[in-house]
């Protein structure tokens, strides 16, 4: 899974741009998914979800045309992706998060210094601007610009873990993620998302830091390797629930 920021100030566009870039990626063929962080609660006033909500952890609302899933307590942005079924998320504030790059919505040229966090891909504004800082600015109203960023989020959008587990040789996941971006760096260099021991979750991958690969792989070989029939190579376990 794919997933790209697009951060800036209110009425800086950042809405009315997540919505043209899905229906972009959309008509190519990728399953996207939106991700939005809001002030205050989400609520549906004088609804029986209401009323669950205030004795239960989890509730699921379902009716003829959408499926609702509230949970109780703020939860990180990796927890919720597990639930998202999407070749690309596009994810709507959050401006601190650091482990995925960037689109910048400007309302004015000063808001770069704010905003730029070293994993902006490009600027877009709802007004031109004038590009002193050598980034490509797009105009979120133009056809053609919304298919360069398009362009942009297939070949250069990426998530990491989040766990900063430091196997890359950078301290945290943020530092790897900007050396993702300037190009000195790829995805497949992140040792937690490429690791020896792969295990998924409902078609999800889990990601392991190093350590925690070599005490499963360990583990698994301990456990099988006196087992009649036993061989080395690579080893495929499936658990059903």
């Amino acid at each position: 899974m794919k997933a790209v920021g697009i951060v800036g100030y209110k009425k800086s566009g950042k809405t009315t741009l997540l919505l043209r870039l899905s229906e972009e990626l959309i008509s190519r063929g990728y399953r996207v998914a939106a991700m939005k962080h809001i002030s205050g609660t989400v609520d549906k006033i004088n609804s029986d979800s209401d009323k669950y909500k205030m004795h239960l952890s989890q509730v699921a609302v379902i009716d003829s045309k959408e499926s609702i899933l509230f949970l109780n307590g703020k939860k990180r942005i990796d927890d919720l992706l597990h639930y998202l079924e999407a070749d690309i998320v596009l994810i709507e504030g959050f401006k601190s998060e650091k482990t995925y790059p960037k689109i910048v919505c400007l309302r004015e040229e000063k808001d770069k210094k704010s905003l730029f966090d070293g994993l902006e891909l490009c600027t877009a504004s709802l007004l031109p601007l004038n590009d002193s800082q050598k980034i490509s600015e797009y105009s979120i109203l133009n056809d053609e610009d919304i298919k360069s960023m398009a362009e942009i989020i297939i070949e250069k959008a990426f998530k990491l873990p989040n766990l900063n587990c430091g196997a890359c040789g950078f301290p945290d996941c943020y530092t790897f993620a900007k050396e993702i971006q300037k190009g000195n760096k790829t995805i497949k260099d992140c040792l937690s998302l490429n690791s020896e021991v792969v295990a998924t979750a409902d078609g999800e991958q889990i990601p392991m830091n190093p350590f925690v690969s070599k005490i499963v792989k360990n583990a698994i070989y301990g456990l099988l390797s006196p087992l009649k029939g036993f061989k080395e190579g690579n080893i495929e376990i499936k658990i059903k629930k």
